[in-house]
């Protein structure tokens, strides 16, 4: 009886090694988004030597990447190494091929480029509370250094609509936008929440708005969409500007990157751009109320904390307690897709 009750105890490493290699499957990952194995799939299935020549991959640690690729199931395979035919998966061929308007390696693309080396001061921003970035070494901020450079706008626009398509689809057909005319989306960044709205719902008309550096790869982004007349990009900044008016505020992923003081000083623009009956709308990783259980959403607060001075993600209940306090009055939560949420505050 004791036996068959220690047996029943007993613990399993598996995840502890799971998650503390986890970075081995990570990296793995990225390194084929950024070097484009599966757009270059996605115009039909390779041997493994093709991918090879055309990728200028080296012969060692080809087959074995390839066959990771496959076990991670990013990859389908018939034959084995010489005799191999590599192609992509359907998660794969939706959101990883380059040319597709689902693509979402963007986020992927910077995580490779610019966030997997700062992880690795993780200890250092724990022990700190300080960003571990470009500013850690006295350049400039992670915004200004994106603003101020055309390619990284375009890259940083790319990255956040690739981890938020999904949930701007959801958002809009989820949502009652029946009893909403007009929206604006606060940081709009490349137009995709507005576009999307616009797309599910033909009544809205929606409006965003982002800093100057930001129109041009929104306004290409509505123009190939075909949706000129229904989604207008206006620039601005935030902090020094009021928030134009309309009947629905929305915010993606803005939120996470301020402190509480900044948190509600743009609740509170959003409240006094709203009429009564208007609706803020915050979509994020919404942290559930007990801690424990969106590993994702506390995963992407210390994000915050290696990218920003003060940024961190939130619970529903901290929003709604800064949505009460700018004078909202009734609040509510609608999951999106994953660990994402939007949590809702009407006027």
């Amino acid at each position: 009886m004791e036996t068959v009750t220690a047996i029943k105890k007993q613990v399993d490493p598996s995840n502890i090694m799971q998650i503390g290699m986890g970075f081995w499957a990570s990296k793995t990952l990225l390194s084929a988004v950024n070097m484009g194995v599966f757009t270059l799939l996605a115009k039909g299935a390779l041997s493994g030597n093709d991918i090879k020549t055309k990728l200028g991959f080296h012969q060692r640690g080809l087959y074995d990447f390839l066959d990771a690729l496959v076990a991670l199931n990013f990859l389908n395979r018939t034959g084995i190494k010489e005799t191999s035919c590599y192609s992509n998966t359907e998660d794969s061929a939706l959101f990883l091929d380059k040319n597709k308007p689902s693509y979402m390696g963007g986020l992927l693309e910077m995580a490779n480029n610019r966030l997997y080396p700062f992880w690795n001061d993780l200890e250092e921003g724990l022990k700190t509370g300080l960003p571990q970035n470009e500013s850690k070494t006295g350049d400039k901020s992670l915004f200004e250094a994106i603003y101020s450079d055309e390619e990284k706008v375009r890259e940083f626009v790319n990255a956040m609509a690739g981890v938020s398509m999904g949930n701007f689809i959801s958002l809009s057909k989820k949502f009652e936008f029946s009893p909403y005319k007009t929206l604006c989306d606060i940081g709009g960044s490349g137009g995709h929440l507005c576009a999307q709205v616009a797309i599910n719902n033909e009544h809205m008309n929606c409006f965003s708005f982002d800093l100057p550096a930001v129109a041009p790869v929104a306004q290409e982004n509505i123009n190939t969409m075909g949706l000129n007349e229904k989604v207008k990009i206006i620039s601005g900044d935030f902090f020094t500007d009021d928030f134009p008016k309309a009947d629905v505020i929305t915010m993606g992923m803005i939120l996470h990157d301020w402190g509480v003081d900044d948190k509600k000083m743009l609740i509170k623009k959003a409240y006094n751009a709203l009429p009564n009956g208007g609706a803020l709308i915050v979509v994020e990783n919404i942290i559930d109320d007990k801690r424990s259980e969106n590993a994702f959403g506390l995963l992407m607060s210390l994000n915050m904390l290696i990218e920003t001075p003060e940024g961190s993600d939130f619970t529903a209940s901290d929003f709604n307690e800064l949505a009460k306090e700018a004078g909202f009055t009734k609040m509510d939560i609608i999951p999106l897709t994953g660990p994402s949420s939007a949590v809702i505050a009407i006027k």
